[in-house]
């Protein structure tokens, strides 16, 4: 793997001459180095490489990235994602501003709910086209989840087919141009002395920002470290999100939470990392395996998802049924495997 700083006379015309670089960790998806140039003042160059990713390729994440950190850039206040300084788009390489973490602490979800927030309100309508819309579950995807129910032997409401495609309309994004991240996970948001900010936005979208807030409460969907929030902190964190959002825009948030919650849960994609995404049916493995993602395995999420979905919709107009065979589902896996573990708490998430 190549450890020099790709900085081309462009980018030293531009920003400066690199005197120091070093290589930090980061997922196989891109190359990161911590930069000090030569007038003293650090920079971070990230540079994103062919692999590590099924879903897209290596410009397309570049082009998806550099426009969603401009775009977050936009934030009038404290920031929500740091600064591009400078591109070269044919090397595929940003050069960005340079954070200091805070690190831990003890309570960090409700900045990193207010600037979640902050960032889903920057975009509108205007901005059709800025970037691809979010995508969410298809009628693949629904198909899925009903053979999984079939193949554990739990019967299947008759209502629930055309619960499923209802949701499907109803989650479609058209309607909605909020600004998401793609995987605001941890890791991703860096503690400031002025507020969360979010990096890494190879997967930015537009879409509705209840799919991001409900990472809350499936569990951080597409994070290798999955964690559940208990009751009080979680009410606070999404009367947060809601009052900010609605001082920024006026309005209150819309769509369903209960519908991005099944959203999430109907998604085997959601049950591995990047780069197993889009490779097999991962709802068609649960039956006779169970697979591990970080510490956490692919039961342990499903049962938390199907937790969730089975407590949220029991009295809900529109996903009673789904509610139901959730409910039947998670009781079928858990007579399966009993010792599956609850995931970990939000306050064991992990610190980098």
């Amino acid at each position: 793997m190549p450890t020099r700083v790709p900085f081309d006379e462009a980018l030293r015309a531009t920003v400066g001459i690199p005197k120091q670089s070093k290589l930090l960790d980061s997922s196989p998806r891109s190359r990161v180095w911590r930069v000090r140039l030569d007038d003293g003042s650090p920079v971070i160059v990230k540079q994103i490489t062919d692999v590590g990713d099924a879903g897209a390729d290596a410009d397309t994440r570049f082009a998806r990235e550099v426009a969603g950190l401009r775009l977050a850039g936009r934030a009038i206040g404290p920031a929500v994602a740091p600064a591009v300084l400078a591109t070269d788009a044919s090397a595929r390489v940003m050069v960005l501003e340079h954070l200091d973490d805070l690190g831990k602490t003890d309570d960090w979800m409700p900045g990193y709910a207010e600037s979640l927030a902050r960032l889903h309100a920057l975009t509108g309508p205007a901005d059709a086209g800025a970037l691809p819309a979010w995508s969410g579950p298809t009628a693949g995807d629904a198909e899925s989840f009903l053979a999984l129910a079939r193949a554990l032997d739990v019967p299947v409401p008759s209502s629930v087919s055309d619960e499923l495609a209802a949701l499907l309309d109803r989650l479609d994004p058209a309607p909605h141009h909020a600004l998401l991240h793609g995987d605001p996970c941890p890791g991703n948001d860096l503690r400031t002395a002025d507020g969360v900010r979010f990096v890494d936005f190879e997967r930015a979208s537009l879409g509705n920002g209840l799919v991001e807030l409900a990472y809350f409460r499936v569990g951080f969907p597409t994070c290798w470290c999955a964690m559940s929030v208990a009751v009080a902190p979680l009410a606070e964190v999404e009367d947060i999100y809601r009052t900010t959002w609605r001082g920024l825009t006026g309005r209150e948030v819309p769509g369903d939470l209960a519908d991005a919650c099944a959203g999430w849960l109907i998604q085997g994609d959601a049950l591995v990392e990047r780069a197993h995404r889009g490779t097999v049916d991962q709802l068609a493995r649960v039956p006779t395996e169970d697979f591990e993602w970080g510490y956490v395995s692919a039961h342990e999420r499903l049962i938390h998802r199907l937790g969730v979905v089975a407590d949220m919709t029991r009295a809900h107009d529109h996903l009673h049924a789904v509610g139901r065979l959730s409910s039947a589902l998670a009781v079928r896996l858990l007579e399966r495997r009993p010792n599956l573990r609850p995931l970990p708490a939000h306050d064991a998430r992990p610190w980098y």
